[in-house]
């Protein structure tokens, strides 16, 4: 992101973010790396949108049984308070972390997820 100060511009980085490693399923990551190519923004956008619907219910439903055999390693930055929030929610249900991000995939709407232009803004 670029600070204005003083009429000048600066480079630096966006303070609210962490980076964060989790496991993912390799399917729905292409699927959502297609989807981000598709719409010129980033994965891990349309993943903190998702979390954010994920965040406002009450209850989730998932099937511990049904979780993917494919996940890989999959390193990228969050939102710090969203990702403090699905850490707090997730241990509340019992879930790991990843359980709840793939979780949350089902819920993004491309149109309400940040533009992969977000990280050039100027504040």
């Amino acid at each position: 992101m670029w600070v204005n100060e003083n009429g000048m511009l600066r480079q630096t980085s966006d303070e609210t973010r962490v980076k964060f490693r989790t496991s993912i399923s390799q399917e729905i990551l292409n699927q959502l790396k297609q989807l981000a190519d598709q719409h010129g923004t980033f994965v891990n956008y349309l993943l903190e949108d998702g979390l954010k619907v994920v965040m406002q219910q009450e209850t989730i439903l998932f099937n511990k049984e049904t979780r993917p055999k494919d996940r890989i390693q999959y390193k990228t930055t969050y939102d710090k308070q969203l990702l403090e929030s699905v850490r707090a929610l997730a241990s509340d249900h019992k879930l790991y972390m990843n359980d709840v991000i793939e979780y949350g995939v089902q819920f993004i709407d491309v149109e309400r997820a940040k533009a992969g232009q977000h990280r050039y803004r100027i504040e």
